[in-house]
């Protein structure tokens, strides 16, 4: 077990032990290069100007077929208001069709129209190839493992951010 120890860095007295040190520092450099990203996926029209994760929402129905806004908004950490005004402004550009849901009258569907589909498609093939230039130093099993690692550290947040309300 990590020894408990004085945290310099803050000068708080904070103790913490090792792991949550490694973990607090994984935890920000995520937010880091999250921002990276979104600052990357906005210059190549992954991303919306005004954030809006077009790919995403794309991916999402494309990976798991027609959605509803507030199925999708569940999906990732935003309201579902936010999701509304993308999926608006996909249909705007004819990439999403509204549908009838014969499970809910009033909740439409949103699936993908066949420009969607191509467009998706064109989008994470430029995803693949930004990221086939990235990570030069790093192997697959090593990304895949640090990916897992993320993925489950983002479940752990996900689930204490549910019992806080």
């Amino acid at each position: 077990m990590a020894s408990a120890r004085h945290d310099h860095r803050t000068g708080a007295g904070a103790i913490a032990d090792g792991k949550a040190e490694a973990i607090a520092e994984l935890m920000l450099e995520v937010a880091q290069c999250f921002f990276r990203i979104r600052a990357l996926g906005q210059k190549t029209g992954l991303i919306t100007s005004w954030g809006g994760g077009s790919f995403g929402f794309m991916r999402s129905l494309a990976l798991l077929g027609p959605l509803t806004v507030p199925q999708i908004a569940q999906m990732r950490p935003t309201s579902r208001q936010r999701m509304q005004r993308l999926a608006d402004e996909l249909a705007a550009e004819g990439l999403v069709e509204f549908i009838d849901n014969p499970k809910h009258r009033r909740s439409k569907l949103v699936q993908l129209t066949r420009e969607g589909a191509a467009r998706y498609g064109e989008l994470n093939a430029q995803l693949l190839a930004i990221a086939s230039t990235m990570g030069v130093a790093l192997d697959e099993a090593d990304i895949r493992k640090t990916a897992e690692i993320v993925r489950q550290l983002s479940d752990d947040v996900k689930l204490r951010s549910e019992r806080l309300g």
